[in-house]
């Protein structure tokens, strides 16, 4: 009989297994940051009032001065080009209702107006809006 066999071994060293544990979960912690990480860029500044929405239509505005001179959105057309264009803003928005509001010079004569809503007329626009000054 040997003398060494008979001694039991009640304490089981886990600092090795410890060791291997810490060292996975450094590498564990390496990898998922150099993962996320990416590309530094500098990032645009957003506006606090959020993305609009593009797909409504904008309000078309219709000037007759006092010469009787038409303009759409502030650029002079005639008769006829303020029916084309009003044309391709309709159908630009298909289906859509497309505001209009016609504006005259108080000095205007009335056929100038109603000239301007004998062209929305035939191109079929519904919510048409006269513009008036407030009373004093």
């Amino acid at each position: 009989m040997q003398v060494g066999d008979d001694k039991s071994f009640d304490d089981i060293n886990v600092t090795p297994m410890v060791d291997l544990y810490l060292v996975l979960l450094l590498i564990f912690i390496i990898m998922t940051t150099a993962g996320v990480q990416g590309v530094k860029v500098n990032l645009p500044k957003a506006s606090a009032g959020g993305v609009k929405d593009l797909s409504k239509p904008k309000l078309q505005a219709v000037t007759v001065d006092n010469q009787g001179k038409v303009a759409l959105n502030t650029f002079p057309v005639s008769l006829a080009e303020l029916e084309t264009k009003l044309n391709a803003v309709k159908s630009q928005f298909a289906g859509k209702e497309v505001p209009i509001v016609v504006r005259g010079d108080r000095a205007t004569q009335y056929q100038g107006i109603m000239d301007v809503l004998d062209v929305l007329g035939r191109v079929g626009f519904t919510q048409i809006g006269l513009v008036t000054s407030p009373p004093k």
